[in-house]
């Protein structure tokens, strides 16, 4: 048989890294997929100045590198590889890979990140790696002493602006408001109005990049006066904004009108045992911090389900024999006295049935796949089947009446 992981974390940016240490510290056999190297759009953020612990900022791609030695320090395998599909249904998850290999898990924890959003600009992606870039970090460096302009005036763009100052000549960052007016935070754009590489155009859109090969002008539209004017140019930075990565999962699990993932707070999508975490899911705030936290949620989330799982069906559908799963909590008094009547029936016909107790708090997931809403409830199973659920006031005599055509069938 083919090697099954505990937990298949798609995706090695920090949601899946933060994940990776906390599913194999749990000593969960886990696996991150990843396609090329581990730290997602974090890793070309040359500098995170928001990070925790760090006051005076760090490197993206240093703290990707230092994420990923973490897990590898606990046992995190990585592996290099594109994962193009995935069975969610079963007990038993498996994630398809380009290279046609299968990887075969009991938990998938999906964080793909997401991609740069295109404007599909007329020149944008026929001059893409042409001196049109979705990346600061990666093509600053071809820029050196040239003139580049920067799409977009959020925390994204005003920051991989200021990091472009020091390779190009000048920066011109294009506007959609008026003049002041930004989308990023204070501090960001304080930093930016006082750099003098950088240049403004307000009131305006990219209409169109131009060249021979490679990128040569733009043409600008002033959006109030609807005058277009060219501007010389030899490198177009976009930065609006990101696309999910989960078009693999269409049909599969929810995803919203946009495309994110809908999960719960402990990252849970609509398929047991399938989590999702970072920038692919829905959240309010898509940073480098709130996608380890997720991936650390996840994780932990996706060992407590693995554990309940495990328990239950050992327990209770592996059974030999009839099984009463008592659900109870111990703030509801009726259900401590059922419990102890249940005891004593269970003494009464000498071991012929199991009786095992359930709080409803920590096995929540089983009390809901059982349709249990009132506390106390007896299920009844025979075989790993569900034969009878009684709900409420429990009497022996209904207890004993459902045993009894248990034990004689």
């Amino acid at each position: 048989m083919s090697e099954v992981y505990d937990i298949i974390v798609v995706g090695g940016g920090p949601a899946g890294l933060a994940a990776g240490i906390y599913g194999s510290r749990s000593r969960l056999k886990t696996v991150i997929i990843q396609k090329g190297r581990p730290g997602g759009q974090a890793a070309t953020t040359e500098e995170l100045e928001n990070y925790p612990g760090f006051p005076r900022g760090t490197t993206g791609p240093g703290l990707m590198e230092a994420m990923a030695n973490h897990a590898e320090s606990f046992g995190t395998e990585i592996i290099k590889e594109e994962v193009v599909d995935l069975e969610l249904d079963g007990e038993i998850k498996v994630a398809r890979t380009k290279s046609g290999k299968e990887y075969k898990s009991k938990i998938i924890i999906f964080a793909p990140g997401a991609a740069p959003r295109t404007l599909n600009i007329k020149g944008e992606q026929e001059l893409r790696g042409k001196g049109v870039s979705y990346c600061a970090t990666c093509d600053a460096d071809f820029f050196e002493e040239l003139d580049v302009i920067v799409i977009g005036n959020g925390d994204a763009a005003v920051e991989e602006a200021m990091y472009l100052t020091k390779f190009a000549e000048t920066v011109t960052i294009i506007v959609i408001h008026d003049e002041g007016i930004l989308d990023c935070n204070k501090v960001s754009a304080e930093k930016a109005f006082a750099n003098p590489k950088i240049k403004w155009v307000w009131n305006s859109v990219l209409e169109e990049i131009k060249g021979d090969g490679i990128v040569e002008s733009v043409v600008l539209k002033n959006i109030k006066t609807g005058e277009l004017s060219e501007m010389e140019t030899n490198g177009v930075f976009f930065f609006v904004g990101t696309v999910p990565k989960t078009e693999m999962l269409k049909g599969k699990v929810d995803l919203n009108e946009t495309g994110h993932i809908i999960t719960n707070d402990r990252m849970e999508t609509s398929i047991p045992g399938v989590y999702a975490a970072g920038d692919a899911r829905v959240k309010y705030l898509r940073q480098v911090i709130t996608a380890a936290s997720d991936g650390a949620i996840a994780a932990f989330a996706a060992e407590k389900y693995l554990a309940e799982e495990g328990g239950f069906k050992e327990q209770v559908l592996n059974a030999p024999k009839p099984v009463m799963v008592a659900f109870w909590a111990p703030q509801i008094e009726a259900s401590i006295a059922a419990v102890s009547e249940l005891e004593k029936i269970v003494d009464q016909l000498g071991g012929s049935v199991k009786l095992v107790k359930m709080d409803t708090y920590r096995n929540e997931k089983v009390a809901k796949r059982y349709g249990v809403e009132e506390i106390p409830s007896v299920v009844f199973f025979n075989n790993g089947e569900v034969v009878a659920k009684v709900s409420g006031s429990i009497s022996r005599d209904v207890i004993m009446n459902q045993l009894n055509s248990l034990i004689n069938k």
